[in-house]
Order: C-alpha cells, then structure tokens, then sequence
C-alpha cells in the first residue's frame, strides 16, 4: 500500500490526475524494469482486466511527457520502460539475448559526457543529457552451457 501512495504523490506533484490505470502502469514499469508494452500490458490485466491496450499506451505517453517513466529504444529493439529516470544513467545490451541493464554514469557527473569542443556541431546547445548504449554479451550468454562442451554426454550433435 505505501508503494501506491508513492505512485499517487508522483501523480500529484507532476499535476496529472490519479487514475487506477496510471497507477497500475506505474506498478508494473517499477517492477519490471526495462519492460515493452506487451509486458506491462500483460501486468497490469493481472489487477486490472479492464485496461485496454490503447490505455497502456495512452498512460504510457502522458508519463513519459510528466518524466515519472524513461522510455529507451535500443536499436533493433521495441520501445522499452523504466521508473529510473533524473539520473542520466546508460544501459548495455546483450546482443544474444537482448537483457538490458543499468550502467551508472563512467565519469563525472550528468550528463557523462561532453561532446568535442573542435566538432562545432553543438555550439549553443545547453546539453542536459547523454544517451549512450553499450552493446555486449551477457554472463548468461557467454558461459558455454554444458551440451555444448567437446566430449559432453549431453553434447547436441
């Protein structure tokens, strides 16, 4: 209950109205970090079987506007939601499973980073962020399972 009064103070002081949708989509982002639409619809329906697909993306887009949700879009990836947003925190992708996760800022403070002073480009910008999205393999996807080991009785042929 203390996590929903949060939600409803979220609300309130982003001046949006507290509605059972807004919410639950606040509910389900928090507890599914990086999740799609399909996600958080599928969440939601769990408490609320009311909600509509077109109202998850209806609440979606207001609280990404009222900055209580970051949306993301790694490339080749739908959009993705989370609930950590002010920090200016990066995110890595796995390339083999698609997992996304948190990278903390490598330097200094928001945003990270500061473009090149030769290029020109963002003369006149007041730069309040850096979106940076580091591209790997994850622990999971890297470590060789066991079927997949020469000599392994459980080797795939």
């Amino acid at each position: 209950m203390a996590l929903a009064s949060n939600y409803v103070a979220q609300l309130r002081t982003a001046g949006l109205q507290v509605t059972g949708p807004r919410v639950g989509i606040l509910e389900a982002v928090g507890a599914n970090p990086h999740a799609d639409t399909v996600t958080i619809f599928a969440a939601i329906r769990l408490t609320q079987p009311e909600v509509s697909r077109q109202t998850v993306y209806d609440v979606l887009n207001a609280l990404t506007s009222a900055g209580l949700v970051r949306r993301i879009q790694p490339a080749g990836s739908v959009a993705r939601y989370e609930s950590r947003v002010g920090d200016n925190h990066h995110h890595v992708v796995c390339r083999a499973c698609g997992v996304i996760a948190d990278v903390d800022c490598a330097v200094g403070a928001a945003p990270c980073l500061t473009p090149s002073e030769n290029d020109g480009g963002a003369v006149g910008f007041d730069i309040d962020e850096a979106e940076v999205i580091f591209w790997g393999v994850c622990a999971a996807c890297s470590t060789p399972q066991v079927s997949d080991q020469p000599n392994s009785p459980n080797r795939r042929e």
